[in-house]
């Protein structure tokens, strides 16, 4: 393909414009598109550029991989790290189901891993935080007992930390 013959130097680019090249046709007998292609050599300039002109994130291939699974397959961090930022789901598993931090991991890249499993961590956090701030101003419109629940955890543990410890120990809550 044409995108693994370019270099990192903006002619490479103009070939590609050139070329008519889509950012999510397929490349080949696998169903990789060229996003595909750039995070599995580890081309995060390519990468990029596949990004900004409106690639598919979570495409996956043949063997339902995604970018983000064929930047984990080489180790490449850059690719990884452009990939998260650019909200490509972390969780998407593959045809053996496998993530992209399993893959990371299995072949031995653990800073991969590693970078993964935080953002993902970071990923939940802001899930219920969202969670938890979201229900906070509609009680009559919830759904469920478990909603409910979750809305009252939310709620004591703000009043929790709205409580003020004095010296002698006694807990007060300002007025």
């Amino acid at each position: 393909m044409l995108l693994l013959d370019c270099t990192t130097e903006p002619a490479g680019l103009t070939h590609l414009l050139e070329a008519g090249t889509e950012v999510n046709v397929v490349a080949d007998a696998f169903v990789q598109s060229p996003a595909h292609l750039a995070a599995h050599g580890g081309h995060a300039f390519f990468l990029l550029w596949q990004l900004q002109t409106g690639a598919n994130l979570n495409q996956q291939d043949w063997f339902g991989e995604a970018p983000i699974h064929k930047a984990a397959k080489v180790g490449s961090l850059e690719c990884l790290a452009l990939l998260v930022a650019s909200h490509a789901s972390i969780d998407l598993r593959n045809k053996d189901g496998q993530t992209a931090e399993d893959l990371a991991l299995a072949l031995g890249f653990l800073d991969c891993a590693q970078f993964l499993a935080t953002a993902k961590h970071i990923q939940n956090r802001k899930t219920t935080a969202q969670s938890c701030h979201s229900q906070s101003g509609n009680e009559e419109n919830l759904p469920s007992n478990s909603a409910t629940r979750q809305k009252r955890a939310c709620a004591s543990n703000r009043s929790i930390n709205k409580k003020r410890m004095r010296s002698n120990g006694m807990a007060f809550t300002p007025q």
